[in-house]
């Protein structure tokens, strides 16, 4: 009898060219693949980023698929992740949302200066504000009818951590530019490979492994002395990674080939080896 060969199909493109992975794309309709792609798919050994277009339907189906459905559903949705972190119990800043006819209780919850974002579309520090008076205020209410209000806690840098099935493999700090607020990378911001407080990973793990997210990259501040998960990114960037010489590609490559990713590892958290606080984990 002959044994059965896996093979991996993914959908998203981030394992693309990895030669044991045939990645077909992101179609916005399940008949707009082939009959024969239908199948790889639907044999699949695993599904690997099928994202929020696909994830529901897989679950529905019992198909294996990496990364968790959670990761796949709150991908760029920071009022959603806002409400979760606030179910479990995560230090979160105080934020409030504020549809279109409760924009004037703003000023009623908030003292300036606080943060505005856009809930979609604010990656890469793009769409985030600090909102110090009424004209600015009113600015940022002319770009969107649902307001996400957050406190501004002042902070000279943010910590992100890189987790993987809810282990951290990279950790580093990002040195805000003095004359920016934000301590994003396209916002002048500067990587620091320094000793990252066991403090700070011990909650980017339990937020992970509480969340669901297997595939994340967190942002934390540390202010007057207490950690806050500021949000999760599904699609983090990879300069951190490239500057550590470490190839996303092939640390995913190689947890698939020997079966981390797979659905019934994916749940480790507790008894994992800790490897370290100096940024490279």
């Amino acid at each position: 009898m002959t044994e059965k060969r896996n093979h991996f199909v993914a959908l998203g493109s981030r394992l693309k060219g990895v030669p044991e992975v045939l990645t077909l794309g992101v179609k916005p309709n399940f008949t707009d693949y082939t009959e024969e792609e239908k199948k790889l798919i639907l044999d699949a050994t695993m599904i690997l980023y099928p994202t929020a277009n696909y994830a529901q339907f897989f679950t529905t189906l019992g198909k294996p698929f990496f990364p968790s459905l959670e990761t796949c559903l709150y991908a760029d949705e920071k009022i959603k992740q806002t409400t979760l972190f606030s179910m479990l119990g995560i230090p979160h800043p105080r934020t409030r949302i504020y549809y279109h006819l409760h924009h004037q209780d703003i000023l009623k919850d908030f003292s300036f200066p606080f943060v505005a974002k856009l809930p979609r579309a604010s990656s890469r520090g793009r769409g985030v504000y600090k909102i110090e008076n009424s004209e600015q205020l009113n600015t940022y209410l002319r770009l969107t009818s649902t307001a996400y209000i957050q406190e501004y806690l002042p902070h000279e840098r943010d910590l992100r951590v890189i987790l993987v099935n809810f282990e951290p493999i990279l950790s580093y700090w990002r040195q805000r530019d003095p004359s920016n607020f934000r301590a994003n990378l396209h916002q002048g911001a500067t990587l620091q490979f320094l000793e990252i407080p066991e403090e700070a990973l011990r909650l980017a793990r339990d937020t992970a492994f509480r969340c669901k997210f297997n595939d994340v990259g967190l942002d934390l501040i540390e202010c007057k002395g207490t950690w806050y998960v500021i949000e999760a990114n599904m699609e983090y960037g990879r300069k951190g990674l490239a500057m550590k010489g470490m190839n996303l590609k092939q640390i995913l490559r190689e947890k698939l080939l020997c079966g981390e990713l797979s659905p019934s590892s994916s749940g480790r958290h507790e008894g994992v080896a800790h490897q370290g606080t100096n940024g490279v984990m």
